[in-house]
């Protein structure tokens, strides 16, 4: 016969004393488990560095030259205390979204922009305002800007959107952005590829399809991984455009 001390549970009675101890061990030790691998998987991940929203530098406001590239620029001309001429501008719209119909007419020609600074390091975006209050034709004349080859290179990195890999959203990159970072991407975000390698003194550069058209679909099946691609660079201001070309893509991871 079995032990009538052997604690036993019932569910519509309360726990013995000696399960009641045993459980509540039990579920410390699973606490500290999860805890202590939480803490793990955080230490192991790559430290995507500061980036956010600049609310505190407050409503930027700019003139410059609008390009297309064909994800739209703004060269800056005239600048503020922060944001100095010389600067290229990303442009964005709202949550996932381009300004592709606001800048594309005014492709070449001088223009008012102004909204939030989103900064990654070396790498800036500017959330435009709404309709022409964002974005809008001044007069004057629109000043040369000069485009600087630099030539073919093999990078290795991660294609990411420039707004959340800017600080829209943390970690901004690698597999677990993927599918926001696709949404962006198809929204008319301007897409960035993030290399090992400095090019340029910069880590960040706008990446296009060959030719300076949008970066091809069947990249975007690559976004978010480690691959390697060739391209011609270029400078325009202080942003690099990265041309890549789709054949040479190899994912290395």
């Amino acid at each position: 016969m079995s032990d009538k001390n052997t604690p036993f549970f019932v569910g519509y009675l309360a726990a013995p004393g000696a399960l009641r101890r045993f459980l509540i061990a039990i579920c410390v030790v699973f606490i500290a488990g999860f805890s202590a691998l939480g803490l793990t998987l955080g230490v192991a991940q790559d430290d995507p560095g500061p980036g956010a929203f600049r609310f505190d530098y407050g409503r930027q406001t700019v003139t410059g030259v609008i390009e297309l590239t064909p994800y739209p620029l703004v060269r800056v001309t005239k600048g503020n205390d922060r944001i100095k001429p010389g600067t290229t501008l990303m442009l964005s719209g709202q949550g996932k979204s381009s300004v592709d119909k606001r800048a594309i007419p005014l492709d070449g020609k001088l223009a008012k922009v102004s909204g939030v600074i989103l900064q990654r390091g070396d790498l800036n975006m500017l959330q435009l305002r709404g309709g022409a209050r964002g974005i809008s034709e001044v007069e004057g004349a629109s000043p040369p800007q000069q485009t600087e080859p630099l030539g073919r290179w093999k990078l290795a990195g991660e294609i990411c959107d420039g707004k959340c890999l800017a600080g829209a959203m943390r970690p901004g990159r690698g597999l677990a952005h993927k599918a926001c970072a696709n949404l962006c991407l198809l929204g008319g975000v301007p897409p960035v590829f993030v290399s090992t390698q400095a090019v340029d003194g910069s880590e960040f550069l706008l990446i296009t399809g060959p030719d300076g058209e949008a970066l091809p679909k069947s990249a975007y099946d690559n976004v978010g991984q480690f691959i390697s691609v060739d391209g011609e660079v270029e400078r325009r201001g202080d942003l690099l455009v990265f041309r890549m070309d789709p054949e040479t893509l190899e994912v290395l991871e």
